[in-house]
């Protein structure tokens, strides 16, 4: 029969074990930062926002988290079969007791990814219409200053220059300058833009690079930067000498130039085109202006042609003469009228004269009315012996009493 092990002095439960597993591994200071390289496997997102996948690689696999805060700051889409290198530090799971990293960066890793990744963003950024044609913004005709930002050692710089003294010697040219390729290119371009931003008076701004690889280019395929360019107050030539590869920042730019002379070309005007198109326009002001001269004299000559400025004496003469035909004119119609009028008048005064109670008594009649009451008389049966009655004379009236007679008759 066999004897029972006896027991050590220190057993850990399940919990402590797992514990000190995640002291021991979080406390590894190459465990606090690590930059892992492999392919995205499992990878899915979850309504919280945070971002759960596998990264994997021909003998291992390891489980990742990027919370909601740092997965919301990637510039492409993590999917599976993606190559990716991600930083963060390695943590424990407690529930389940496994190991996992926790990323705080993720970037694509190789060309193909990197194209991937890019074209991801493009489609994106097209979508919120940062490319669309209706934002882009016309070249100012005569600017007065203008931005750069390039290289401040690059050839890029001195082609701008000597194409804008060429072309147009007193123009201004501000100069921001930044790094063009590199890890802090982006941040630095983004910079530089709203510094320009910021300046009075600046009418344009131009974004240059000499040229070079596609990995040289990739400075102006950051996103930032082509949000910084569709944010500008100014309008934006985007100049990365390159003709065959379109930038992000080609996209979100007002112009796209070729080379940065060609974008020098664009901007500044050229002063002897300028002198030679004010010379045409100050001749074909010229030729307007003597056509209307030739205009307005010929109508001159046509007005002085007609009698009254040939013979002004006989025609003021004739004027007079028809003004005083006007005037009897109108005298002897006044006249008429008024005339007509009064005798108008007249018949009307007459009318009204016939109708009038006074005209009638004064041809002897006379109104007969009760003297208490005022109610007209006007026969005989009405009156009572003893009845006053007020009689209307044309000039006055009188009080009278029946006395005598026989009443009502």
């Amino acid at each position: 029969m066999n004897r029972p092990v006896p027991l050590p002095a220190l057993v850990y439960s399940v919990t402590d074990l797992t514990r000190l597993i995640k002291g021991n591994l979080e406390s590894d200071p190459r465990l606090l930062g690590v930059w892992v390289r492999g392919e995205i496997g499992t990878c899915k997102l979850h309504t919280s926002g945070h971002l759960y996948f596998t990264l994997k690689d021909k003998a291992s696999s390891l489980r990742c988290v990027m919370f909601r805060s740092f997965n919301r700051r990637l510039r492409f889409q993590p999917t599976t079969g993606l190559s990716v290198l991600a930083f963060g530090e390695v943590g424990v799971y407690e529930r389940d007791g496994s190991y996992q990293l926790y990323v705080r960066e993720l970037e694509p890793d190789g060309l193909g990814a990197l194209f991937l990744a890019l074209e991801q963003t493009r489609e994106r950024l097209a979508k919120e219409g940062l490319f669309s044609a209706e934002r882009k913004r016309p070249l100012p005709r005569f600017p007065r200053r203008v931005g750069v930002i390039t290289s401040p050692v690059g050839a890029a710089l001195q082609d701008i220059i000597a194409v804008a003294r060429r072309r147009f010697a007193g123009i201004e040219l501000l100069l921001a300058p930044v790094t063009v390729q590199g890890g802090g290119a982006g941040s630095e371009i983004v910079q530089a833009l709203r510094r320009l931003n910021r300046e009075k008076e600046l009418d344009v701004v131009i974004l240059a690079r000499g040229g070079g690889s596609k990995e040289d280019l990739w400075t102006f395929n950051d996103e930032r930067v082509a949000r910084a360019i569709a944010a500008s107050r100014v309008p934006v030539v985007s100049a990365v000498g390159h003709e065959i590869d379109v930038t992000l920042a080609d996209l979100a730019a007002d112009v796209r130039a070729p080379t940065p002379s060609a974008a020098a070309e664009l901007v500044v005007p050229d002063r002897r085109h300028l002198e030679q198109e004010l010379e045409r326009c100050a001749a074909r002001l010229g030729q307007a202006a003597g056509e209307q001269w030739r205009k307005k004299k010929q109508r001159l000559l046509q007005l002085l042609s007609r009698r009254p400025w040939r013979e002004p004496a006989l025609f003021l003469a004739e004027k007079r003469q028809a003004l005083a035909y006007a005037t009897d004119g109108f005298k002897r119609a006044r006249r008429q009228f008024l005339l007509r009028k009064a005798a108008q008048l007249a018949e009307t005064r007459r009318a009204f004269t016939a109708l009038d109670p006074l005209s009638v008594l004064e041809r002897g009649f006379a109104v007969v009315m009760d003297a208490v009451s005022g109610v007209p008389v006007t026969r005989a049966s009405q009156v009572q012996r003893g009845q006053q009655l007020r009689v209307r004379f044309a000039d006055g009236t009188v009080i009278v009493r029946q006395e005598t007679g026989e009443e009502g008759k």
